[in-house]
């Protein structure tokens, strides 16, 4: 199992984040790549051969990056921004040799009519083809909807350059989705996954709740998981992902060793 991290999950600098989880022994990375140090608007063609060195210096691989500006590809008054915007993203990741950018595409509506479903459709194949001809793909993180109300989505987009992102805690917290049986459903398309875990909430007044926890702590079976993982043939990065909690980095170690503790007693 290659076990990666988000390294702007440490809450350090960049380089710093990266170094840790060298030193954690991690497999690899997936940073934010839209703003700050490492953006396509900072990083100069210099920078970008310094900064992959930096990394395999350290023993890493970049498995993916993230390219998420918090649009998505629905929003009318956003979508031409967003679309060039992640195009230089798609640029920066092809100059790292990096195959995969990671997203959200917007909470994909079950009903085919709605406005936001055929934006999508309309959208999704122009990033995805220039995605794909720089031998890139843009994997939509799961999450918003269900898996067959994403999957539905995609086959009828058909586009090469699109694939998904699987994020089993999302499938768990929001959608109110089954996270395993979520493997099989979208796992032509799967490409990368975030190794999270969480519960959701009782509704109150209407409110949908949930609630990330560490990993091992959550409502998302991590053996069956893992085992559907395996079953659908994917040998790609289980990439730990802790979006909130005092202690980062306690966390990510208690991540790591849960997975590594996983895979051996489950011979994956």
């Amino acid at each position: 199992m290659k076990i990666g991290v988000i390294p702007d999950c440490f809450k350090l600098p960049i380089k710093q984040g990266i170094k840790k989880a060298s030193e954690l022994k991690l497999d690899g990375i997936q940073p934010y790549i839209t703003s700050g140090e490492i953006s396509p608007e900072n990083l100069t063609k210099t920078g970008r051969e310094d900064f992959k060195k930096f990394v395999e210096g350290l023993g890493l691989q970049i498995s993916a990056v993230v390219g998420d500006f918090g649009h998505g590809f629905a929003d009318s008054k956003t979508l031409e921004w967003t679309i060039e915007k992640t195009k230089k993203v798609i640029d920066l990741a092809f100059d790292i040799d990096v195959k995969i950018v990671t997203t959200h595409i917007g909470v994909v509506p079950e009903n085919e009519k709605e406005t936001n479903w055929k934006m999508m459709v309309q959208s999704l194949p122009e990033i995805g083809n220039y995605a794909y001809n720089k031998g890139i793909v843009l994997a939509t993180e799961t999450g918003p909807e269900p898996a067959t109300v994403l999957k539905k989505l995609l086959d009828y987009v058909n586009n090469p350059g699109i694939k998904v992102n699987y994020d089993p805690a999302n499938l768990v917290m929001v959608a109110g989705d089954d996270p395993v049986k979520g493997v099989k459903i979208l796992s032509k398309y799967i490409v990368h996954t975030h190794a999270k875990d969480g519960v959701k909430l009782p509704d109150e007044n209407g409110n949908k709740k949930w609630e990330e926890k560490p990993l091992g702590e959550g409502d998302v079976d991590f053996p069956e998981y893992l085992k559907a993982m395996k079953e659908i043939g994917y040998t790609g990065f289980f990439t730990i992902e802790r979006e909130v909690g005092d202690n980062p980095e306690f966390d990510i170690i208690k991540a790591r060793d849960f997975l590594r503790n996983l895979e051996k007693s489950i011979k994956l």
